[in-house]
């Protein structure tokens, strides 16, 4: 199966959701009950939701589409996205489609680095506090890598010990913060459990060495020793369209991204768009996509100013885009192993290990943020959103079935989204269905 499966299913938005599925399952030869938690049939039984939560009354269910048409280093992916937004899905498809045109995307990723912060206060001199510290660096990493043994013998564990001095935000009369760092190797787990085990254990022998007092002990969610970074090349005449030329389309890219550089208010917006795609196969895949969000943001402010995660600028007759951030993802731990739709999810994503499934993520954010600029540097990102929305649109006036398409393109060729615009063009349709005025009028 590996090696047969293809992202490039041309036609497939256009079938109806059962071929979609029959199409999907005979690829992955996925089993009926598989089949089942793609429908959303018992994708997540409540007894299971009361175990993984306090205060469970339910279960809450979002769309689960396939971003299709995306390769990295030379391999097909059809990536499983978990969202609300319309226009999401089709975008990183419609991107992914002309980069694979242009040879795909190129991407990296760093070993599962993460950091175990513990906090030192009353520790007298800095200086000799470090000192204290770092000479015991052997017998607090071996103290560390007790609490995990198993993780070890897979080849992680804690690396390395470094101590920081920050200056008191109280000014020059205020301690100075003395933070320790441990630095773990979480393997194919994103670690946070683990992590915050080793460094609550090493901070009595942190204690005992420096002579102070430990208070916060936890993981830091800023992995930026856990960096992913994918690249892609797209020749400019591959980039036109809305009647303009390539070069006019890869031009306003260009300026989008010089924009986003210079302007964190704008920086904040393009990098919302990274996340879009990044966020919705986070949570088809039971990430902890709050981390992720809390880590890329921070890492996009490391230089002192809030700026974009990926760049695109352009070079010998080809428009280049880069992007890296900190993923610290996991395909063990949590839900993965407990909620039956990640599983099948990450079935479908057939990634060998966390560091392949870092590259994917970030050439889905790269490929988000490609479809958006694109739009932004040409005819503007309503035209491309209008469609999406207008079926939305449609569904809430009352339109079902093959009406929601004909609702939807009529709303477009109007201009005019709206439901009550969406209400009239259904009754024009629906005049003499018995029922159809009452539903259009009332909603």
């Amino acid at each position: 199966m590996s090696d047969t499966v293809t992202s490039r299913l041309a036609g497939f938005h256009k079938l109806p959701m059962e071929e979609r599925l029959a199409q999907i399952g005979r690829m992955f030869r996925l089993s009926e009950e598989e089949l089942e938690q793609l429908r959303g049939v018992g994708t997540l039984d409540p007894v299971l939701a009361n175990q993984m939560i306090e205060n469970a009354v339910g279960t809450f269910s979002l769309p689960l589409g396939l971003g299709l048409n995306l390769n990295v280093n030379g391999r097909d992916y059809i990536v499983p996205m978990a969202v609300e937004e319309p226009s999401v899905v089709a975008a990183v498809s419609f991107a992914s489609k002309i980069v694979r045109e242009s040879g795909g995307f190129v991407a990296e990723a760093d070993e599962s680095m993460m950091i175990g912060q513990v906090q030192v206060s009353n520790y007298g001199d800095p200086v000799k506090a470090t000192e204290h510290i770092l000479d015991a660096k052997e017998q607090i990493l071996a103290l560390a890598n007790s609490f995990h043994p198993a993780m070890v013998a897979r080849g992680g564990g804690a690396r390395d010990v470094e101590v920081r001095i920050l200056p008191a935000p109280e000014g020059p009369r205020g301690e100075p913060l003395l933070i320790v760092h441990i630095l773990i190797d979480t393997q194919e787990a994103m670690g946070a459990n683990l992590i915050n085990t080793v460094a609550e254990g090493v901070a009595p022998l942190i204690e005992q060495v420096t002579g102070g007092k430990v208070y916060l002990r936890i993981l830091s969610n800023l992995a930026d020793r856990r960096l992913a970074r994918a690249t892609c090349r797209i020749p400019l005449r591959m980039l036109a369209d809305f009647d303009l030329p390539g070069e006019e389309i890869a031009e306003g890219i260009a300026q989008a991204s010089r924009f986003a550089e210079a302007d964190p208010y704008r920086a904040a917006t393009h990098n919302k768009g990274v996340m879009n795609g990044i966020d919705a196969v986070a949570i088809a895949t039971g990430q902890d996509w709050r981390s992720i969000e809390a880590g890329a943001h921070a890492f996009a402010c490391r230089g002192g100013q809030y700026r974009p995660l990926s760049t695109w600028y352009l070079e010998e007759g080809h428009l280049v885009g880069r992007i890296e951030l900190p993923l610290a993802l996991g395909t063990v731990g949590g839900p993965i192993k407990v909620h039956p739709g990640v599983q099948v999810a990450l079935k479908l994503m057939r990634v060998s290990g966390v560091r392949e499934l870092s590259m994917v993520f970030a050439a889905v954010g790269l490929a988000q943020n490609f479809a958006a600029l694109r739009a932004l540097g040409s005819v503007g990102i309503q035209k491309g959103h209008m469609a999406m929305h207008a079926r939305c649109v449609a569904v809430t006036a009352g339109a079902r079935g093959g009406d929601v398409e004909k609702v939807a393109n009529l709303l477009v060729k109007a201009g005019h989204v709206k439901v009550e615009k969406a209400r009239e063009i259904l009754a024009s349709l629906l005049p003499d269905t018995p029922g159809v005025a009452a539903t259009v009028t009332n909603g």
